[in-house]
């Protein structure tokens, strides 16, 4: 029984810091991240030769963002996403490829402007 009500305190403490964590713009925060995990990967299989330049904006945005584990740890989850959907789909660089990554460009700079412009 006591072990019952530690584990659901504990479920309950979580979702609350969780609530307390957050940012009104937290859902557009981690398209970016993901988006950034995508772009690392397709850049490099299209062989940009960006070196670690997407990881190090992302770790540029968890330095501003992450000011908890728990946030630093839902950007890390983002990025990550992004970076296995993608090496999931793609093997080569191809057209596609190459849409995805002018697209991701795209979306990723209006998300980032947005942000800017919205966060005092």
């Amino acid at each position: 029984m006591l072990i019952t009500a530690a584990t659901a305190f504990g479920a309950a403490g979580q979702a609350a810091l969780g609530a307390a964590d957050s940012k009104p713009y937290d859902d557009r925060l981690m398209r970016l991240s993901e988006i950034l995990g995508a772009v690392h990967y397709l850049r490099e299989l299209c062989g940009a030769n960006d070196g670690q330049a997407w990881r190090e904006r992302m770790r540029e945005l968890m330095d501003a963002e992450g000011s908890t584990s728990l946030r630093r740890a839902k950007l890390t989850r983002s990025f990550n996403s992004g970076y296995r959907s993608y090496s999931r789909t793609y093997n080569s660089c191809t057209p596609s490829a190459q849409t995805a990554i002018a697209r991701f460009l795209a979306e990723g700079a209006e998300i980032a402007d947005g942000l800017i412009k919205s966060v005092p």
